[in-house]
């Protein structure tokens, strides 16, 4: 069968199996397998079900292919404007920045946020293995750390009231509309990566009511949360003594909530 045959083919395969860009993903399965098996196992999970991401073992983020192994929360494209957010709260420090990435996942964002840094100080943590494991091979390609816990208990001491920039791509899917999610994220991705309990929020309360012992006097968390959480968030931002704001972009679909620590 010839190269041009076999990529119509599997097209076919993938937008029988419900695939919107069917012709972007066959490239993109080609020319990452291996052999003609590999290809032929990798179209079968596909069409499976399973995420391009997953099938893959990558995705693209901010510029970056950053691993991403089965089970693995995917990183959002619209979560590369958090990072953008976040690169604009790590500027003009003349040292440095120190950044903590919570609820890392792949550390997508940690990674993406060091490589566009001329330095910085990275920890990231989570709470499921998998994700810590696979973040890990990410975010040591930059030099940063990763921890496993629940949010702030693995992070050393000795970050307290030094972090210039702390990231949050907290969970803020309500738990009644999980069952909502698209299969890709509702059955491949881990649950506690997806429910952020009765209205979404719960998790980013909790980041938030933890992030004023860990900031340096004007550093930043930055949240993403839904457009209509988004007052919500900031109530609760601004409840913790941080100084909030919103930030959003239409294109990419995207609301970050973002806290500065008021200088003494």
């Amino acid at each position: 069968m010839s190269a041009p045959s076999s990529e119509s083919v599997i097209v076919s395969r993938l937008r029988a199996a419900g695939c919107v860009f069917a012709e972007d993903e066959a490239r993109l399965l080609i020319s990452t397998a291996a052999t003609p098996d590999d290809l032929a196992a990798m179209v079968d999970r596909r069409a499976g079900g399973l995420p391009l991401e997953h099938v893959l073992g990558w995705a693209e983020f901010c510029g970056l292919r950053i691993a991403v192994d089965p089970g693995v929360f995917v990183p959002r494209r619209r979560t590369e404007f958090l990072v953008r957010q976040a690169a604009v709260a790590a500027t003009g420090l003349g040292r440095p920045a120190v950044v903590v990435d919570l609820c890392c996942g792949s550390g997508a964002l940690g990674a993406a946020l060091a490589g566009t840094l001329d330095r910085a100080e990275l920890h990231a943590a989570d709470i499921d293995p998998a994700a810590v494991r696979c973040a890990r091979r990410n975010v040591a390609a930059v030099g940063g750390r990763v921890y496993e816990g629940d949010l702030y208990d693995p992070l050393p001491a000795t970050l307290r009231g030094r972090v210039d920039v702390l990231l949050a791509n907290v969970p803020y899917v309500p738990t009644e509309e999980v069952g909502l999610l698209p299969p890709e994220a509702r059955i491949h991705e881990a649950r506690v990566a997806l429910d952020g309990g009765a209205d979404g929020l719960d998790v980013l309360r909790r980041v938030t009511t933890g992030a004023p012992r860990w900031l340096a006097p004007g550093g930043s968390l930055l949240v993403e949360t839904s457009e209509h959480q988004a007052a919500r968030a900031v109530g609760t931002v601004a409840g913790s003594g941080l100084v909030p704001r919103v930030a959003s972009c239409e294109e990419l679909y995207a609301t970050v909530v973002v806290g500065t620590m008021p200088a003494p």
